[in-house]
């Protein structure tokens, strides 16, 4: 399949060339900023874990500066510029803005397609910003932040992927030169020397780069809805998983060893739930046998399921999310946190 691919590959790899290419002589302007800018992206369509990180740094943030989370809203109904308030919901800022907004009360969290104008809008509100986060904005040129972090999934590092529709990156690998930070995401939890090392062969940074590696930590279950009043049985035997994100396998490891059975209902990364699914997920824990079985679904579909019309399905039955925060393997977050506030602190400084 990948050989009959090839001439898109070729094609599509070859705009992408150009496109950067136009960026470094100037052509193309890149527009920065002198307050600080950090941006979270990826090279791949998705799946590396980016809205956790996001939420580490908000955490990382927040309580020091006045934060500002810029995102594009994927999936949302609306176009242009748009401030997250209290009304709003999945549909009008997307389902990440929109956890970013229930879950942080002292951050501005937008959305606007268009990052330059978003971060200039967010400059001119009468309570500015004084950091703004920038969601899955690498390969957006038109905007330079000031320091780049770059995922890159355990499981699918981009140096071995191939370009779409071969494969599942969305840019070319060399990109990953203009990198400040690279992060591995979703490396196994004990992480011995011998995978580090592999993994920096991998990646083979470059001296201005710093490599880190994160994991995932999962919470405590929570049940989805604020009048379900459900408590997590002291024992289940089956855990139906619904999810649509894009690399569901770090969370149905963490549930294996919760249950006896899981059972695992796959949708698109994004996907707005309709009454269809949802009468096929309840269909499918109804037709589980036996007691102590609970219907688990993830953070960032929760905010597209409570907002649903078709909600009430769930009604009496124990639906619960997982909450998941980023974690460093051993010193390193200290070194993180390091680099992050000493960018922060100059770039603030240099004002």
């Amino acid at each position: 399949m990948r050989i009959i691919l090839l001439p898109f590959l070729w094609i599509y790899q070859l705009v992408l060339i150009l496109r950067h290419a136009l960026y470094d002589w100037g052509v193309f302007r890149s527009t920065s900023f002198k307050i600080p800018v950090v941006c979270v992206g990826n090279l791949s369509m998705g799946g590396t874990g980016k809205t956790p990180h996001i939420e580490y740094l908000i955490r990382l943030f927040a309580n020091k500066y006045k934060t500002a989370v810029l995102s594009r809203g994927y999936g949302r109904s609306t176009k242009g510029f748009l401030l997250a308030k209290g009304e709003m919901t999945y549909r009008d800022i997307g389902d990440e803005p929109m956890q970013y907004f229930k879950k942080f009360k002292n951050i501005t969290v937008a959305v606007d397609e268009k990052r330059v104008r978003g971060v200039n809008t967010l400059l001119n509100l009468p309570n500015p910003p004084e950091i703004i986060l920038l969601d899955d904005a690498f390969q957006h040129r038109a905007i330079k932040a000031g320091l780049n972090l770059l995922l890159t999934d355990f499981h699918n590092l981009y140096p071995k992927d191939f370009l779409f529709p071969a494969g599942h990156l969305r840019d070319i690998t060399a990109a990953a030169k203009r990198a400040d930070i690279i992060i591995v995401t979703k490396t196994p939890k004990v992480f011995s020397p011998f995978t580090r090392r592999r993994l920096i062969e991998i990646i083979q940074p470059k001296p201005h780069q710093n490599l880190y590696f994160s994991y995932l930590s999962y919470g405590r279950m929570i049940p989805v809805g604020e009048t379900m009043q459900t408590a997590t049985p002291r024992r289940i035997s089956t855990i139906l998983l619904f999810c649509g994100i894009a690399n569901p396998y770090p969370l149905q490891d963490f549930l294996q060893n919760k249950c006896t059975e899981l059972i695992t209902v796959d949708f698109p990364d994004h996907h707005i739930y309709t009454q269809k699914d949802m009468h096929h997920i309840v269909n499918e824990y109804e037709n589980i046998l036996g007691k102590n079985k609970i219907i688990v679904t993830t953070e960032k579909d929760a905010m597209r399921l409570i907002d649903s019309p078709y909600f009430r399905l769930f009604k009496n039955i124990p639906l619960f999310y997982i909450p998941v925060e980023v974690k460093f393997h051993e010193d390193e977050q200290l070194s993180f946190d390091q680099q992050l506030n000493e960018y922060v602190r100059t770039t603030t400084a240099d004002r």
